[in-house]
């Protein structure tokens, strides 16, 4: 069986975008320390915006897009999943919590066994 895959390829306007994006970034991070004496809700605010922005340039490349693409197939992803009722959520928590009790316990006994064993050897 013979598939055909799309091979798109990344032009250079797509790295210039990146690079815009990055320097967005890096220039709003710049920004938040520079205006320290700004209340801090208008600082958060305004990085808040320049990531904003700096998504928005990014989802137009083709990474962007990919990237989109599979954080949508991601989440029908699991939607899919069938999650445990609070009981066996429940259930799998006291078996787990009581085996680690009885391996606790057991560790325990051959510490103590091994213990006194080197206690009589060593006199």
């Amino acid at each position: 069986m013979v598939t055909k895959t799309e091979q798109q390829v990344s032009s250079g306007l797509d790295t210039v975008k990146l690079l815009v994006s990055l320097m967005i970034l890096v220039a709003g991070i710049i920004g938040f320390y520079y205006f320290k004496e700004e209340s801090q809700l208008f600082r958060v605010l305004g990085i808040l915006a320049v990531v904003v922005v700096s998504f928005l340039i990014v989802a137009t490349t083709l990474i962007g897009k990919k990237s989109l693409g599979f954080a949508k197939d991601a989440r029908v992803e699991v939607r899919k999943v069938v999650w445990p009722t609070r009981q066996e959520t429940t259930q799998t928590t006291i078996a787990v919590l009581v085996m680690v009790l009885i391996v606790a316990i057991m560790l325990w006994l051959i510490d103590m066994f091994l213990g006194w064993g080197i206690k009589s050897i060593l006199g």
